[in-house]
């Protein structure tokens, strides 16, 4: 993985330096928390309910076994005792303590963490293929790619004051496990019809309380030429955005408005006019930040673990989490390993330091050292020799964390909901743990198959409620807490805005809510068809009949 060099080490102690003064300053009632607000929020530290929350960035969701301990020290010592991993890969620390903030942001630039870019309307933190060097169906490795962007964009003095946060995601795969069509810039790489990489550029995705699918702007921009490119769309966006409407001022309504091919047109004139030359990355520094993602420590293994296979037919908990929790893996005798943070009944996306310590190390005896974070508010264990898979799962289930439900029913993405967020309609946490409980039977999860469960608990959408093939949203109706369910969304390559089925239910409701669309689904699916298939197929009405059939 990338290792920051002493420039990103000295800027990231002098960061922290330079925050502890503005705390200082805030505590010594220098300033007041109006003054202090922007200055907190460059450096990732909200105020939410109760407390303040820092965000930690996790660029393009990697993190060394070190940064994992290091975010357990920090979880340990400072909050309590546990964190909570986001849709965005990063982590968030929602009990601290202003006085601590400072403190934290040594620990954590001493491994080279940080909470910049977390907040603010700035680029903000970069987001990949969770597989990336480990998937054998990618072009090629998207981190390197997101860590150029990283390069180019921290501190950028053009675009540290956008219209509003900015938000770019890349995937090298066919497969879409970035969710890149529904951010402010979606990047996929592919080779073109002459084996060269080029990529494929979406502008103007984005949920919130106007959810739009991104639009390609570009079918073709050679590699060369991606960060001239990504300048002419944000000076387009910097030029046109609306700053005097914090609802309408994303890039997905300026999109939206202009039109696609309108907007693609500035951008070309833009990036036509531009010199090239002075913002596009040198091949010898693409190089250098290439050798920093090469793949080492891989052993010449057989395809098929005899180890592997014997253990999975003593155990049918092994074999259901290798169902489930495993992928394959570009090197032969490898898998990818996913650590389930959605044990059933617990708040899905949370780690208590004792697991994170646990995962790194994990991370360290079987998977080189390094861990990933998945935008469903999972880890992965990317590089695992097949037969270590029994061990990694043994201390796995002894942990709480080896719950065989990747993209299954109790896969839950929530975000934290009115029980942290200030921002909040409603809980969100309580009603994915009501699900979970509901389908807790993994045979049945097995029966129903592929289901992704969705839940925000405001029109902001950090649950992807809009992209789930089951999405919730919590609204406020006369002080109370009722969730509005929608079908149909995915934010994957076939992605799609879910469709809201219904009014409103009360908290109570949606579990069993959720119990009668599982049934229909079950009646009316065919051979092979995911949930989100069928809802497809048939519309909404089946599904809107059975749930609402009490109400009649």
């Amino acid at each position: 993985m990338y290792l920051y060099d002493d420039i990103d080490r000295r800027m990231l102690a002098d960061r922290a330096q330079e925050f502890r003064a503005q705390c200082a300053r805030r505590l010594a009632g220098e300033i007041t928390e109006d003054q202090f607000k922007p200055l907190r929020l460059m450096n990732g530290l909200y105020l939410q309910l109760h407390a303040y929350m820092l965000r930690v960035a996790i660029p393009y969701g990697t993190l060394s076994a070190d940064q994992l301990r290091a975010l357990a020290h920090v979880a340990r010592t400072y909050d309590k005792g546990y964190g909570h991993f986001t849709t965005r890969t990063n982590l968030q620390l929602h009990w601290i303590k202003l006085r601590d903030a400072p403190d934290i942001l040594d620990h954590l630039a001493e491994v080279g963490l940080h909470a910049i870019q977390t907040s603010g309307n700035c680029i903000r933190n970069l987001t990949a293929d969770p597989y990336a060097g480990a998937a054998g169906d990618e072009v090629d490795d998207s981190r390197v790619w997101a860590e150029v962007i990283r390069q180019w964009s921290t501190f950028h003095p053009e675009f540290s004051y956008l219209p509003r946060k900015f938000k770019i995601a890349v995937t090298a795969s066919p497969t879409d496990r970035a969710a890149t069509r529904i951010y402010d810039i979606g990047l996929r790489l592919y080779r073109d019809a002459d084996g060269e990489l080029a990529f494929e550029v979406g502008v103007g995705g984005g949920l919130g309380r106007l959810p739009y699918i991104g639009a390609v702007i570009r079918e073709r921009l050679p590699v060369r030429h991606l960060l001239s490119y990504l300048q002419a769309i944000l000076r387009v966006y910097n030029l046109h955005g609306r700053r005097d409407n914090i609802h309408k001022a994303r890039i997905k309504v300026l999109v939206a408005s202009l039109g696609p091919e309108e907007f693609a047109r500035q951008v070309e004139a833009e990036w036509e006019a531009s010199d090239k030359p002075a913002v596009d990355l040198p091949h010898s520094e693409l190089a250098r930040i290439r050798a920093g993602f090469m793949p080492t420590g891989f052993e010449a293994l057989p395809a098929v673990s005899r180890r592997f296979e014997a253990a999975k037919a003593d155990s049918r908990a092994l074999a259901r989490f290798a169902r489930h929790n495993l992928a394959p893996h570009k090197q032969p005798g490898y898998a990818i390993v996913h650590v389930s943070l959605k044990a059933i009944g617990e708040t899905p996306g949370d780690c208590s330091a004792d697991q994170m310590d646990l995962v790194a190390d994990l991370a360290d005896r079987y998977s080189h050292g390094e861990i990933r974070v998945a935008y469903e508010q999972n880890l992965i264990l990317p590089h695992v020799k097949l037969d270590d898979v029994p061990e990694v799962h043994a201390a796995l289930d002894a942990a709480g964390l080896a719950t065989p439900n990747i993209a299954l029913i109790s896969d839950i993405i929530a975000c934290p909901g009115l029980d942290y967020c200030a921002l909040a309609n409603a809980r969100a946490i309580p009603v994915a743990q009501d699900i979970a409980r509901r389908f807790a039977d993994p045979e049945f999860a097995e029966r129903i198959g592929e289901l992704k469960i969705k839940i925000s608990g405001c029109i902001n959408a950090c649950g992807h409620h809009h992209v789930g093939h089951i999405g919730i949203l919590g609204v406020d109706k006369k002080g109370e807490e009722y969730y509005q369910l929608s079908l149909g969304g995915s934010g994957e390559g076939d992605a799609s805005i879910a469709q809201i089925l219904g009014p409103a239910v009360p908290a109570a409701r949606v579990a069993p809510f959720i119990d009668d669309l599982v049934g229909v689904y079950l009646a009316e699916r065919r051979e092979g068809e995911r949930f989100l298939d069928t809802v497809r197929r048939t519309g909404l009405a089946p599904f809107k009949a059975a749930a609402y059939a009490d109400a009649h």
